[in-house]
């Protein structure tokens, strides 16, 4: 099978390289801008944006703006699912898009809380919650367009590329801050802080011309012109006809978003903080973890073509339960190689979650509410595990101790394996 041309379906065909580059850009981009402000949040914020709290309280209010976009997710989910399962997956990226773009670029030009005093946090908060909007959408929709127009025995293949977007947006992320801080400094003092943090969101710009470019050339999808007889609104019949598997798969969504946030900002943090290592040595270590959740996202989601999406994912789900008593103590020895095996091994485990995840969730929902569902669920499952665990950290951290983190996120890694395993087998299923 080449990527030549889409399976049959009852419309048109189309080269499925444009469709997977499509998946592929829009997920990039869609993760860079969030791995951004999860960098900025955990290395600049506290100082930009909130000057006059303490330390641990600074850095948990920023976290906490950075987790306020998760809050708006759903209600992104909904709506855009509304649309995208009754007008046009197409139309609805195209808006997701723009609106993730308008408000990645606005963070980069607030002034600071020295400048314009406590509109700065509302206005970086409000923008936050606009991104979190526009995402409730987008994942879904992207995975969307791959699975629907790919072959049901290659769709792990095809859907790969949505996931390979989260590898090369944190190899990305981590690059360009890497470049503005080497070429700037690293000191509160320096001009990294003063103004050259704000590069990474404005670049955001260009990159979301090129993903809209792309994604206007991409046909909708084949679902959208079939009569399933449903006139009702999704969300509605989601929760009537399948609110058990929503539940479920929100829980398989909860295991890497949770690893993906926590060693992306809170060990980012902390090591720069507590640890007082280099901005070099973290961010170069997220460059290399994203090249490796990059490749482990591809081997996962293609064997899951052929032995299954629910085993390849649970043994991703049931490796993190006894990691998660692992990483921590090993970065709190406080050895710089520790650190960066620790961090890499962790990305490792991403990306063989998150691999199989593409495929998966469209292929345990109708089509006439598919797009809400796999949003829904997706965004919920993003909640628990990727705006939660970042902010309560600190908390846990400062209050009793790293055997707390480790607690939180073994639990939410059991959490995974137990819903993947209450699911049936999607592979090859028709949809």
């Amino acid at each position: 099978m080449t990527m030549e041309a889409a399976p049959a379906g009852p419309t048109a065909t189309q080269p499925l390289w444009r469709i997977a580059l499509s998946s592929y850009v829009g997920s990039a981009i869609e993760f860079y801008d969030f791995f951004i402000y999860g960098t900025a949040a955990a290395l600049v914020f506290p100082t930009v944006f909130f000057p006059d709290l303490s330390p641990i309280m600074a850095t948990t209010a920023s976290l906490g703006a950075f987790a306020a976009a998760f809050l708006a997710r759903p209600v992104g989910a909904a709506v855009f699912g509304h649309f995208g399962d009754r007008i046009s997956r197409k139309q609805t990226l195209v808006v997701t898009l723009l609106l993730m773009g308008v408000a990645t670029v606005g963070v980069g030009l607030i002034p600071s809380t020295a400048t314009i005093g406590i509109a700065a946090p509302l206005l970086l908060l409000g923008l936050r919650l606009v991104q979190g909007f526009a995402v409730g959408g987008e994942w879904a929709g992207a995975v969307l367009l791959s699975a629907e127009n790919s072959p049901q025995d290659r769709r792990g293949f095809f859907g790969m590329f949505t996931q390979l977007g989260l590898g090369t947006a944190l190899v990305l992320a981590n690059l360009v801050f890497w470049v503005v801080q080497a070429a700037f400094g690293e000191d509160p003092g320096s001009a990294f802080f003063a103004w050259a943090w704000r590069i990474p969101f404005l670049l955001s710009g260009i990159l979301i011309l090129v993903a809209l470019y792309i994604r206007m050339h991409v046909k909708d999808s084949p679902v959208l012109g079939e009569d399933t007889g449903h006139q009702g609104a999704p969300l509605v019949a989601l929760f009537r006809r399948q609110g058990r598997q929503v539940l479920l798969a929100a829980g398989v969504a909860v295991c890497a978003p949770m690893l993906v946030f926590q060693a992306g900002t809170f060990f980012v943090h902390y090591a720069a903080e507590r640890l007082d290592f280099s901005y070099d040595l973290v961010l170069m270590t997220g460059v290399i973890g994203g090249l490796c959740a990059v490749g482990f996202a591809a081997v996962s989601a293609v064997l899951s073509d052929t032995y299954g999406r629910r085993r390849i994912v649970s043994w991703g789900f049931a490796l993190t339960a006894p990691w998660a008593f692992v990483v921590f103590p090993l970065i709190e020895t406080g050895d710089k190689m520790m650190f960066g095996v620790t961090i890499v091994v962790t990305y490792c485990l991403i990306g063989w979650c998150m691999g199989p995840l593409a495929a998966l969730l469209p292929e345990i929902f109708a089509p006439e509410y598919r797009y809400t569902g796999a949003a829904l669920s997706h965004t919920l499952g993003a909640i628990i595990g990727g705006a939660l665990p970042p902010v309560v950290s600190p908390l846990l951290l400062a209050n009793y101790g790293g055997w707390a983190v480790s607690v939180m996120m073994g639990a939410l890694g059991l959490v995974s394996l137990a819903c993947v395993l209450a699911l049936p087998e999607t592979a090859g299923r028709r949809i």
